[in-house]
């Protein structure tokens, strides 16, 4: 396989893996847990993978003073975002959570635009409205119901959360942390928010099963260490602009385990929606400056030469 094609490869991984969370959260929710006591297990769990990443690579953990405030404000920012998207699982089928989800990349350009004074071309506004049209196909099925409003708007919240904390993370005084060391701190502080939710422990519902604590570590290890890895070397081996709009598979893998796991319904109208929403966030992530917002992960190892084998 040529350097180009394990980039892709990799990116499609990173893209799929991420998509998995319905996978492993939904069989835990029809046991009985809140998505509070899953989202406690799965930082609890990730922090030490990412914690040992970290030494691994042979980086520290020192914080400089100034650093921490920051760091404790994204950790609530993306605890929020996660603890937002699988409450909405419980309102929705979590192929169109996912889905609705992924408007973040519009977010951020309209965050950018609006507060940091970047142009807002025609390309952008235009794909802006091609996937409200979407949203508006997967608001309201064929049959006449509609999407349950309490939890659109816990997507809504979550897609803000993380296109905030997308644009703050490349802020001047977080661009000087290391992504990996970053991410490690931004769990840590987060899982703060879940200790108090589960309050302290008294409220934390726990597996019986030793399936459904594999099902806890998955969420861990995919759609967190393993995405993470790959699309640090999808980027190194095809760039960020490939790598990001690959992304585009995240919630397509949800939809497609919804409907083959959970037999969720993909009629055609919530279908083309889906795709209308995809399609408007692929061009906003191929034709702005967004994608240097959404994927920062070259400063998390240093750029290694790519071996090529000699040609005779």
């Amino acid at each position: 396989m040529n350097v180009k094609a394990k980039g892709y490869a990799l990116g499609v991984i990173a893209a799929a893996t991420y998509g998995m969370n319905p996978l492993f959260a939904l069989p835990l929710y029809e046991a009985g847990m809140n998505p509070e006591s899953v989202l406690f297990f799965r930082y609890l769990f990730a922090i030490p993978v990412l914690g040992a990443m970290i030494k691994l690579r042979g980086r520290d953990f020192k914080l400089k003073r100034k650093e921490v405030f920051p760091l404790i404000i994204m950790g609530l920012l993306m605890a929020l975002s996660s603890l937002t998207l699988f409450q909405s699982y419980n309102y929705m089928a979590a192929g169109i959570a996912s889905t609705l989800l992924f408007v973040y990349p519009i977010m951020v350009a309209l965050i950018m635009a609006f507060l940091f004074k970047e142009k807002l071309t025609l390309q952008t506004i235009l794909c802006i409205i091609l996937a409200l049209g979407g949203i508006a196909l997967l608001y309201k099925g064929e049959d006449g119901s509609t999407l349950s409003l309490l939890g659109v708007l816990l997507v809504i919240v979550s897609a803000l959360s993380y296109a905030i904390y997308i644009v703050a993370a490349n802020r001047p005084l977080l661009r000087e942390i290391a992504t990996l060391k970053l991410t490690f701190y931004v769990l840590v502080f987060g899982f703060s928010l879940f200790l108090v939710r589960v309050d302290f422990g008294a409220n934390l519902h726990v597996v019986d099963t030793w399936y459904l604590w594999g099902n806890l570590l998955a969420l861990a290890v995919f759609p967190t260490a393993i995405s993470f890895l790959c699309t640090t070397q999808a980027i190194q081996y095809i760039g960020s602009t490939p790598t990001a709009i690959l992304g585009a598979l995240e919630p397509l893998t949800a939809v497609f385990f919804g409907v083959t796991v959970f037999g969720e319904s993909l009629t055609v109208r919530v279908g083309c929606g889906i795709m209308m929403i995809v399609f408007a966030v692929t061009i906003i992530v191929a034709g702005s400056n967004v994608t240097t917002y959404l994927v920062r992960f070259r400063k998390l190892f240093p750029k290694l030469p790519i071996k090529r084998k000699p040609t005779h």
